[in-house]
C-alpha cells in the first residue's frame, strides 16, 4: 500500500492560505534544504509522476535501483524506472553534493497534459551506509501560494550500519564511499549498531536511526565522528512553489 505522506515526511505544512487538494499543478518549482549539521546529500532525483510509479516503499525491500542509490549514490537506475514511467525528472549535477545548510533553488517543473501529479525525492545520506533522504509520492498541490514540506531520513535496509569509512558504496561492498566533510576517523572495529542478543536487523526500508558514532578518531565502533555526524530528523526542508492551475 502506498505511504504516501504517512512517514515520509514530518506531518508538518506551512501553507500561505491553501490546503492541499485532490487535484494538482501545471507549473510548480521545487527547492530542497539540507537541514543536517554534518552530512551531505549526494545527486538528488527530483521526479513529479503518476499515482503507479514509486521510488520506494516503507516497509518494503529495496529495488536494486534504490540499492545502488542508497549505498552508492548512484541515481541512474531510478532515473531510468521513472523515465520509462513517463515521469517529469530532474537529477542535479552529479559533482554538486549538497552540503549541510546548501540549498537546490527553483527547480521548476511543467505537468500540464500530463498525469504526474505526484512528487517524489530522494539522495544518498553521506557518510552513512545505505540511508537516504525520501519524498515518497506526495500530491502537488493545486492552488497557486508556498508550501513547505519536512523529509526524513531513511535506512534502505540493505546493508548493516558498520559506520566505517572505506569507500565502499558499490550494491553489497560493506562501508561507507567517503565522508565528503573529512570528519572521519580510521581504525574503527564496525561493531556499531549490533544487537549483540538478537543479531537481527530490518532489511526493508525505514525509518534511520541516524549514525551512533564516538569520539575516538583512531579507534572505537565507528569511524564516525559522533559530535559531527549525528543527526535526527527532519534532514531536509522542501518548498514547492505553484505557479498556475492544470488546465482541464
Amino acid at each position: 500500500m502506498r505511504s504516501k505522506l504517512i512517514g515520509t515526511f514530518l506531518g508538518v505544512m506551512f501553507l500561505t492560505s491553501f490546503s492541499v487538494c485532490q487535484a494538482s499543478a501545471a507549473e510548480f518549482s521545487v527547492t530542497v534544504k539540507n537541514l543536517t549539521h554534518g552530512t551531505w546529500f549526494t545527486q538528488l532525483l527530483i521526479t513529479a509522476h503518476d499515482r503507479h510509479t514509486d521510488l520506494f516503499e516503507i516497509g518494503e525491500p529495496a529495488s536494486a535501483a534504490l540499492q545502488a542509490m542508497a549505498e552508492g549514490g548512484d541515481i541512474s537506475g531510478l532515473m531510468g524506472y521513472v523515465d520509462d514511467q513517463g515521469a517529469d525528472s530532474v537529477a542535479t549535477p552529479a559533482d554538486g553534493l549538497l552540503a549541510p545548510g546548501a540549498v537546490v533553488h527553483d527547480v521548476f517543473f511543467d505537468t500540464d497534459r500530463s498525469r504526474n501529479r505526484y512528487l517524489s525525492i530522494v539522495a544518498m545520506l553521506l557518510p552513512t551506509n545505505d540511508g537516504f533522504v525520501g519524498l515518497d509520492s506526495l500530491r502537488i498541490p493545486v492552488y497557486p501560494g508556498t508550501y513547505t514540506y519536512y523529509l526524513n531520513g531513511y535506512d534502505a535496509g540493505t546493508e548493516a550500519n558498520d559506520e566505517l569509512v572505506n569507500g565502499g558504496g558499490a550494491p553489497g561492498v560493506p562501508g561507507i564511499p567517503a565522508d565528503p566533510g573529512g570528519n572521519a576517523g580510521t581504525g574503527g572495529s564496525g561493531a556499531v549498531n549490533i544487537d549483540p542478543n538478537t543479531n537481527t536487523t530490518n532489511t526493508t526500508v525505514h525509518i534511520h536511526p541516524s549514525v551512533v558514532g564516538d569520539t575516538d578518531p583512531l579507534g572505537g565502533m565507528s569511524g564516525l565522528n559522533s559530535a559531527i555526524h549525528r543527526w535526527q530528523n527532519p534532514v531536509a526542508e522542501v518548498i514547492i512553489k505553484v505557479h498556475n492551475r492544470r488546465r482541464r
